[in-house]
Order: structure tokens, then sequence, then C-alpha cells
């Protein structure tokens, strides 16, 4: 079978336009797009790569747009771009992907199948609102993709107020948590923030490519992603906080564990002291050539703890005065 007709399987009629969605990074599946058009031959290579910037370019008969949309990884606990490239021109709109993007999948299906899906509006769909262009059609792909970000950047604020009582906890350390979220909060504001750039440039890129008036469409769809973006804005900020306070409750910590072991060194300076004194092979007084007697046969050992404790005791009293303690 030829690539052409390969092609064919990957390719869907929608009366006015043709849509083409390939969820495979073939090369050479991907180079027979030219066969439909003329495209650009970086624009093709930019689809292959799979890590290109979001962006838009635009030709004097088509756009080529390169978006990411995030996908939460489970056995990682973050999430991960996939990229979505499009080919769009006034009467076909071509999609290439990793196979990865199931509601574009869904989307295809339902379109193979002769089915003609509402576009959705504000979270609604309107009977009277069809796919009449590519531009309605990229509207609806787009919508489909980010139907699920305000509901994952809402799941991770939750998992950030989840562990706010291990992080305010003196007892717990909530470091290993807190990294996880900022981790996976730093992965979903790349790829939204580029997001909602390209979505602002393709609310006025795409008019000359449709009869419609998809403006509102598109604004509706850009306000979508500045809430989602707002929702991460709020997710940095509070896990920013977090951050910040489970340093210092860790310093706080890790000081008075200092603090504690620094008084015992201290504390034990001068039983270690008289203890090398006496235990030196020389003359002292109440050593083992000259015995104090006067309380016993333990009068030497009575009379070194006791100068020994009265010197901890002076040195607690003088670090109380000073507040050190």
């Amino acid at each position: 079978m030829s690539i052409s007709d390969l092609l064919i399987t990957y390719k869907v009629d929608a009366g006015n336009f043709t849509w083409v969605n390939i969820d495979d990074h073939e090369t050479d599946l991907v180079n027979s797009l030219k066969t439909l058009h003329p495209f650009n031959d970086l624009n093709l290579e930019d689809c292959l790569s799979g890590n290109q910037i979001p962006k838009i370019d635009e030709y004097q008969d088509y756009l080529f747009i390169i978006l990411h949309f995030p996908r939460y990884v489970k056995e990682k606990k973050y999430s991960v771009p996939t990229q979505l490239s499009v080919f769009m021109g006034k009467d076909f709109l071509v999609t290439v992907h990793n196979g990865e993007l199931k509601p574009l999948q869904n989307l295809f299906t339902l379109y193979s199948k002769g089915s003609r899906p509402d576009m959705p509006r504000n979270g609604h769909k309107p009977n009277a609102d069809v796919f009449l262009s590519p531009a309605s059609l990229l509207y609806s792909i787009i919508y489909s993709l980010s139907e699920n970000l305000l509901v994952m950047a809402s799941k991770t604020l939750s998992s950030i107020v989840e562990i706010e009582d291990a992080v305010f906890d003196e007892h717990i350390s909530a470091v290993r948590e807190v990294t996880g979220l900022r981790h996976n909060l730093a992965n979903f504001r790349r790829i939204i923030f580029p997001l909602k750039r390209v979505i602002h440039e393709l609310e006025a890129k795409v008019r000359r490519f449709t009869g419609e008036d998809m403006g509102i469409y598109f604004s509706d769809l850009a306000d979508y992603i500045d809430k989602v973006w707002m929702t991460l804005e709020e997710c940095r900020e509070t896990i920013d906080i977090y951050k910040e306070t489970d340093i210092i409750i860790s310093s706080d910590r890790t000081n008075k564990i200092l603090t504690v072991l620094t008084l015992l060194f201290t504390f034990s300076i001068p039983v270690t002291l008289m203890g090398t004194l006496y235990g030196m092979n020389v003359h002292l007084p109440g050593g083992a050539d000259k015995p104090w007697m006067f309380l016993g046969p333990y009068t030497t050992f009575i009379v070194i703890m006791a100068a020994s404790i009265m010197q901890v005791l002076c040195m607690f009293y003088i670090f109380r005065r000073l507040r050190w303690l």
C-alpha cells in the first residue's frame, strides 16, 4: 500500500473541507502530507520533532500552529507536555500528534462516522452552532483538549491544601511532598503559559481563513485559559509560602537540635576536664598517693563530681542570665 493510500485512512471529508488526523510520527506518513498541499519542509520537520516551542507561523494560504497540552503521568506524579501540530487553510485542517490526545482521537472517531457534533461554547453545546469551517473545527479540538485543564489545576490546588497540616507540623518533614508538587506545578505552568499566548494570537489570525465570526469563540477560550493560569498562579503563591515555611520550620528544628547537643557537650566539659586531670600519672590532691578519706573511701570521687556539678550549675545560671536558654 502506498503512502498516499495509507493517508486516506487518516482523512475524513467534512463536506466543504477535509480533515486529516495523523496520530503517528512516522516520517514517510508526515512527509506524504505534501501530496495534499505544498507545506513548508521546516513545518513538517517540526511535526516530527515533537518538542518544538508553541508558535503560529503564518503563510499566504495556511497557518501552521504548534500547541502543547499537559498529560498527567500517574507513575511519575507530574505533568508532561504533548505536542499537537496543526495546518489550517480555508478548505483543509491537518492535525499531527503522537496518539496520546484522547479527546482529539474521540472527536476524529465521531467525525469519521459521519456525526457532526455541536460546537461547544461557554461549556454548552447549542444546536444552532455546527462545524462549518476548519476554524470552527480547530476551536472545538482546542476546546476538547482544554476542557479538563481547570479541573487539573483545581486538583493541583487541592493537593497543595492537603499537605498544609504536614507543612506546619514541627515534627513532620514535608520536603518530599512540597518538592513533588513544585515539580508538577512548574511543568504545568511551562505548558500553559505559551498555550495562553498562542490562543490569544490565534484569535486574530484565524479570521482570514473562515467566513464565520469565530472571534467570540476564541475569546471565550482565551478567557478559559486565563482562568487556568490564574489558578496556577494561586498554586504557585501557596507552594512558595509552603516552601518558605518548611525551610523556616526545618531550620528552627535543626537549631533546637544543635542547641541541645551543644549544651550536652558544654556541660560535659567540666567532668571531662576533671576526669582527664585525675587520670594522669601525676601527684594531685586526693590522688592515689594521698587519697582523701574524710567522707569515706570514695571521698575523692565525691569531691570531683561535686566540683564538676557546681561548674555545670554555674554555666547553666550564666546561660539563663544571658537568655541563651
